[in-house]
Parts: C-alpha cells; sequence; structure tokens
C-alpha cells in the first residue's frame, strides 16, 4: 500500500538564517560541476594572442580533432597553500603587443608592463627570442611551470644573460594574473547575492532546514 507523504518546500527567500545558509552551500558545492571559469579563460585566451602567447591544446580521450579539445590552462583554488594557475604554450614576439593590450585592457596596468617588458628584452636580443612553456608536476601554480627560452639567430648569436630569466619571470606574472581573475570571478559566483540569485532564477525549493528538495 503507497503513502503520500506531503513535504512543504521553500523559496530561498522563505528560509530562516541557518536555513538560507545550508541552501547556499549546497549551491556553492553544486557550482563546482560547472565551467564557471569559461569567461576567465576566453579573456585569457585574447590576452594572451595579444601578447604573442600561443596556449597548447590538449586533446581529451576519444578526440581525434584540435576543435574538440580544450586550452592547457589549469589552477586550484583558493584557500590552500600552494594553489595558484599555471599554463603550457609557446611564446613569439608580437609586434604590437604594447599597443593593442592597451587597447584591450586600457586600465590594466600589469598587463601594461608585462607587455612593455617582452618588448624591451624581445629589442634587445633582435625580437628572436622564443619561450616554450610547460606544466611540471601534480600541482598548479607559477613555479610549476618550466619556461625554456632560445634565440632562433640565423647567424648564431647567443640571447643576452638576462634573457631567460625575464621571460621566465614574465611568464609566471601572467600565471599570476589568471589566478587572480579566477579567484575574482570565483568570489563573485560564490557570492551569496549571486548564489542567491541564481537560486531564484532556476526555482530551486527546500526543506525548512535547507534540504535541497527534489
Amino acid at each position: 500500500m503507497h503513502e503520500i507523504i506531503a513535504v512543504p518546500v521553500y523559496q530561498i527567500d522563505e528560509l530562516s538564517g541557518s536555513a538560507r545558509e545550508k541552501a547556499r552551500c549546497w549551491y556553492r558545492d553544486f557550482l563546482h560541476r560547472f565551467s564557471w571559469w569559461d569567461a576567465v579563460y576566453e579573456d585569457f585566451l585574447q590576452i594572451c594572442g595579444i601578447l604573442g602567447v600561443d596556449i597548447a591544446t590538449f586533446l581529451p580521450r576519444g578526440a581525434v580533432t584540435p576543435e574538440q579539445g580544450g586550452p592547457c590552462l589549469y589552477f586550484r583554488g583558493f584557500s590552500n597553500q600552494g594553489d595558484g594557475a599555471s599554463f603550457e604554450g609557446i611564446y613569439r614576439y608580437e609586434r604590437h603587443a604594447s599597443h593593442e593590450i592597451r587597447r584591450y585592457a586600457p586600465r590594466d596596468t600589469q598587463l601594461h608592463a608585462i607587455a612593455d617588458t617582452l618588448a624591451q628584452i624581445q629589442r634587445r636580443n633582435f625580437y628572436q627570442l622564443i619561450a616554450r612553456i610547460s606544466q611540471t608536476g601534480p600541482y598548479y601554480h607559477e613555479f610549476t611551470m618550466t619556461v625554456t627560452v632560445i634565440r632562433e639567430s640565423q647567424t648564431g648569436c647567443e640571447m643576452t644573460e638576462d634573457a631567460a630569466q625575464i621571460l621566465s619571470d614574465v611568464m609566471r606574472d601572467l600565471a599570476r594574473w589568471l589566478y587572480r581573475s579566477l579567484e575574482t570571478a570565483w568570489d563573485y559566483e560564490s557570492s551569496d547575492d549571486a548564489v542567491d540569485e541564481a537560486i531564484r532564477i532556476n526555482e530551486y525549493t527546500f526543506t525548512t532546514n535547507g534540504i535541497r528538495f527534489g
């Protein structure tokens, strides 16, 4: 014999303070299942294109074309020691990077400094420097990136003594920029106001103690 039990359910704004916080915690855990970082990644790829960094692409199991892959961007965050972001790719000189980055991000002085530093070190090496950036180890932050620098000179000229260190530092600055952008996006997406609004839009309902119903 079947028994029907009626359970009253509530919208987020109808919950008590403690129940509402439990509902928010549920949504924040739920948020990790979605690619909330997509907009940050898209912005970062645009920036890398301007600066001359070609981000590598990985192919998941079963993929056969580059379109089925994704950018080699990695991060861990945001409250543990060792959290950070890293990336893989190849950097080459981009002639108008300093000008174009100011058009794209006119108020971001850190990106301006990155572009200017790249232009200066390339100028001292006749614009022949190339850096290959790879990820090493199980963690993700700027110091898990290996940056290998060469100078493609037809006459065999060596790079200046400071070239490898400067390019390594700049690529790590770029990884730090990515991490800060991700952290800012997460802080917004997981804020009380943003979580409450998302719950309202999706019309999620909860029991009186804040447990997700249905």
